[in-house]
């Protein structure tokens, strides 16, 4: 497990499993556990931990590792025997803790909670201080709760936790007056730093009946780009009554925001497989916590765990404001594990009901020019241009650029240009659509001098960009400069090994040099990576062919093409 980051180590979390016992009884299902385990695969690992284990009970090792894939599934159930039988044998850990304190306060076992933790670190420093914290407000010692938060403020890096959830606790408990106080104060903003914090603040000027801060609240921070959630949050503040707190309902609810709280701050520091076992712990707590489902969820796709991603957030409502943000991660699991087809249609019924989103009207335009399905996207992306338009006055480069591929790709080459031009007006020095449209006038032989400088611009903004350095050597051998071409082609393969279209480039730029042998080499190397591209659609394998039996002289002049430039010295 990494290092966690300061001040993130204040924490203490960590994730230690006691060494495996060898048993000849136990090996087959233990090497299929560790094997599942390594590629994050929790439903596999479960099973075969679970096998191994009901051959060797007593083995920590396994226990632990049982207990880590149920957690990471978001089976409690199934994870709590595993616990208890660890705590029995007083070899608890930091998981085990977390499947008790779970079970603990779905069962209001407030005073234990409490009592179990006394001076000694049960998870961690910020984790145990704010379960003492919701725990004192389970027991209705109130007063204690603020000043048990007030001393984990008091400890450095954890003061925006700790304020956090105090004005969550006393929110919870109606006292908004002092809720807003605290945010009042957070003078640096760091309670205040989530897109969380602010909506639970708008909710509580609200109770306060001051709509017209929480709208300027919204209006600073998201700078008036709005999205279904923040439109129906504007839209509540609008009517005649308080928008209800939902932020926490109860002191369960604050148990879950303990673990949802940890969670995201550990999603930059640590592992996602750490990191989940939060993030599920937050969901157990509470099955509605939409932002607790969107995390966990985001942290099977980083394990490459895309079905489990997909199930997950299949979980958020169609009725919740941020339903599109779950069907756009659905549809980018579905990409992801090569379900395009799949991913599409779920853009497309997502397009028809939240069509108004520019950012559904884009996944829909990138997830069809993926397939190659070039008009379709140009639809989608004409859609999201025009939404952008409209909101904004102005356009957004990216999806101009997005539209212009699409429309090269067709063989429209004038609208393609206009669109990278608009796109290169709006961001001047994007390397992107410089090295892209640099390219493209390269391959068509036009504009050759302006095309080099693009590059070239393209290429100080990204010096370590294999696509755009290969531009660079392929724009400088389409203008005869064969020799100069070289060492930028070398370095594009150095960069790319495996990238047939590179390699087939540096064969020609060798070929052009007199370097006969290494260009046939490197053409030999291009056909034999052609599988693993995918780049395919731009190497032409029977080419590359005609090229090793006859050389490329002979090859442009049966084409018609003009012949290579005398090298000389």
């Amino acid at each position: 497990m990494r290092k966690l980051l300061t001040p993130l180590a204040a924490l203490g979390l960590s994730l230690v499993l006691a060494a495996p016992v060898a048993a000849q009884s136990i090996a087959g299902p233990y090497l299929a556990a560790r094997s599942a385990a390594i590629q994050s695969d929790f439903e596999q690992a479960a099973s075969y931990y679970t096998r191994a284990l009901a051959r060797d009970p007593s083995n920590l090792y396994l226990m632990e590792s049982a207990l880590v894939a149920q957690l990471a599934l978001g089976r409690l159930e199934l994870a709590l025997p595993i616990a208890q039988a660890m705590q029995r044998a007083d070899q608890g850990s930091q998981v085990a803790q977390l499947v008790l304190t779970a079970d603990k306060v779905i069962n209001g076992e407030y005073e234990a909670l409490l009592t179990e933790r006394g001076d000694a670190q049960v998870i961690g420093p910020l984790v145990d201080g704010l379960i003492e914290a919701w725990a004192l407000i389970g027991t209705g010692d109130v007063s204690e709760a603020l000043n048990r938060f007030d001393a984990i403020a008091a400890q450095q890096g954890l003061q925006a936790f700790a304020m956090f959830h105090k004005a969550m606790a006393v929110a919870s408990v109606g006292d908004f007056e002092a809720a807003d106080e605290i945010f009042s104060s957070d003078v640096n903003g760091t309670v205040l730093q989530t897109r969380r914090g602010i909506l639970a603040r708008v909710e509580i000027l609200s109770q306060l009946e001051r709509e017209d801060e929480a709208l300027e609240l919204l209006e600073t921070t998201f700078s008036g780009a709005t999205d279904p959630e923040i439109d129906a949050v504007i839209a509540a503040l609008a009517e005649d009554d308080p928008m209800p707190f939902t932020h926490v309902n109860s002191v369960q609810d604050g148990f879950a925001e303990v673990f949802f709280t940890v969670a995201a701050a550990l999603r930059s520091e640590t592992g996602p497989e750490f990191t989940i076992l939060y993030a599920q712990t937050a969901r157990i707590l509470r099955s509605d916590h939409v932002d607790a489902i969107l995390l966990t969820a985001e942290l099977f796709e980083d394990l490459e765990q895309y079905e489990a991603s997909i199930e997950v957030l299949k979980e958020v409502p169609a009725t919740h404001p941020a339903y599109h943000a779950a069907e756009l991660g659905r549809a980018a699991a579905l990409r992801r594990s090569g379900k395009q087809d799949a991913a599409i249609e779920v853009l497309e019924q997502l397009a028809r009901s939240h069509g108004d989103l520019v950012s559904v009207q884009s996944a829909l335009g990138d997830a069809l020019r993926q397939q190659d399905r070039f008009e379709e996207a140009v639809g989608a992306y004409n859609k999201a241009i025009a939404l952008v338009e409209e909101t904004n006055g102005t356009s957004n480069w990216f999806l101009l650029y997005a539209r212009a591929i699409s429309y090269e790709r067709q063989g429209f080459w004038d609208q393609a240009e206009q669109d990278f031009r608009a796109a290169l007006e709006l961001n001047p020095g994007q390397p992107q659509v410089l090295n892209y449209l640099g390219y493209s006038l390269v391959e068509k032989q036009i504009k050759l001098d302006e095309a080099l400088e693009m590059i070239e611009r393209a290429v100080a903004a990204s010096p370590d960009s294999g696509y755009i350095i290969d531009s660079l050597g392929w724009a400088l051998y389409r203008l005869g400069r064969y020799q100069e071409a070289v060492p930028h082609m070398e370095r594009a393969v150095e960069l790319m090994a495996v990238d047939p279209v590179v390699n087939d480039h540096l064969g020609d730029v060798y070929w052009a040099v007199g370097r006969y042998r290494e260009a046939e080499f490197q053409w030999s190397r291009a056909l034999s990576f052609i599988d693993k591209s995918q780049t395919v659609e731009d190497v032409d394998p029977e080419r590359i062919r005609r090229k090793l039996e006859v050389g490329l002289d002979v090859v442009l002049d049966e084409e018609g093409a003009e012949p290579l430039k005398v090298v000389t010295d």
